[in-house]
């Protein structure tokens, strides 16, 4: 059923928003994806709510790469082209051993550290712009950051308890693992991906071996991040 709906094309924001509640409305709290899932759907809510109030200087790149970039997870999530990053975190799924910030944390590696740079450049091809450090829409891109580290804020209370739903003996390691995920550092280093891919591109399978290498170094942080506390 989840795979079914992932595999239903969106070509908006909304269809986005109402893929993600689909799914939602599919997960039991007893399953890890809902945590990512759920924290993805505040997030694309935020954005859709402010690509309409002047909050963009390119509100149109930034609503298209949110689109695309949607489309990587739920293209991983139907089996169309699951990376090896997705696999080992819908493996761990049901681990109840796991907190739920894990899979929230785990979710946004497999997502950001793999996919966002592969969307950067998806987006900037079909707008036939260059991703550029400083530019506008680089400067739209970060201005992410603040929405979601604001929503993981918010949801922190209920994310900071095992799969299942009772307390973990020691948040301590918890609050060292968020803390060591370095949000903003990390879709920085996903801009620069996307500028070194940028070059890749017209250079024969050099793309495909440096979104191999992203894979890697994303799966070996997703099992990093899902060992059990």
């Amino acid at each position: 059923m989840i795979g079914e709906i992932a595999a239903q094309p969106v070509n908006s924001i909304p269809d986005v928003v109402s893929a993600f509640e689909a799914i939602d409305r599919g997960l039991p709290e007893s399953d890890g994806l809902k945590w990512f899932n759920g924290l993805y759907l505040s997030v694309t809510k935020a954005v859709d709510e402010s690509v309409g109030a002047d909050a963009w200087q390119n509100p149109a790149w930034i609503s298209r790469l949110d689109v695309l970039f949607a489309r990587l997870y739920l293209d991983a999530l139907a089996g169309t082209e699951t990376p090896q990053c997705w696999r080992v975190f819908f493996d761990a799924r049901h681990d109840a051993r796991l907190a739920r910030l894990q899979f929230a944390l785990a979710g946004m590696n497999a997502h950001i550290d793999h996919d966002l740079s592969i969307a950067v450049v998806q987006t900037c091809l079909e707008f036939g712009v260059e991703p550029v450090h400083g530019s506008a829409i680089y400067q739209d891109f970060t201005k992410v950051n603040t929405l979601l580290s604001g929503l993981i804020d918010q949801t922190k209370r209920e994310l900071m308890v095992r799969l299942p739903g009772d307390a973990i003996p020691d948040v301590g390691k918890l609050e060292d693992m968020v803390a060591g995920f370095g949000l903003e550092a990390t879709r920085e280093i996903a801009w620069t991906n996307a500028e070194i891919l940028w070059q890749a591109e017209p250079i024969p399978f050099l793309a495909d071996r440096f979104t191999d290498s992203l894979d890697r170094v994303a799966t070996l942080a997703g099992r990093a991040l899902l060992i059990p506390l």
